[in-house]
């Protein structure tokens, strides 16, 4: 017979006894009761903090209520309300409303802001492409691109 490997010593070396077969079998059944209990614990802490946060909200909506309510019960709160919302005046004083009588800002136009300038419609990157080759194609001299003497006359091109 071959001599057993390592796997196999090591799986005969392994005794159960009916005791940590039972300990097994309650560990077991510990975690088949009791993951589905955590899972919904944790789920219903997860549900506590989230209301938690819409009651902390709600209570932070209330305080600026009662702020804005105890602001009403002042006096000289409703009258400052009542002079800025409504042009209220107390007897004897005198109201003037200063009506903005500036010119409204000038409307915008397409017209050119000035001859020189002017905004252009054509693409630019084609027209710098077709620039680009023709400058490199043509038969013109420096003194003809440049404008100089007017427009170049086309070239014949030779034939053979």
């Amino acid at each position: 017979m071959s001599a057993p490997t390592g796997t196999g010593r090591w799986l005969r070396g392994i005794h159960f006894s009916a005791f940590s077969l039972v300990m097994m079998g309650i560990l077991v059944l510990a975690v088949v009761i009791l993951a589905p209990t955590l899972q919904a614990f944790a789920q219903q802490r997860s549900q506590i903090a989230d209301q938690q946060a819409i009651v902390d909200t709600l209570n932070s909506q209330v305080d600026a209520a009662k702020a804005q309510r105890a602001r009403w019960n002042d006096p000289s709160y409703i009258r400052a309300q009542a002079r800025d919302r409504l042009y209220y005046v107390m007897p004897g004083e005198t109201s003037y409303l200063v009506i903005d009588d500036r010119p409204p800002a000038a409307a915008s136009t397409d017209a050119p802001v000035s001859s020189k300038i002017q905004q252009t419609h054509t693409d630019w990157a084609g027209s710098l492409f077709g620039s680009f080759m023709g400058a490199g194609l043509t038969e013109a001299t420096p003194a003809q691109l440049s404008g100089q003497t007017g427009t170049p006359a086309p070239t014949p091109t030779p034939t053979k």
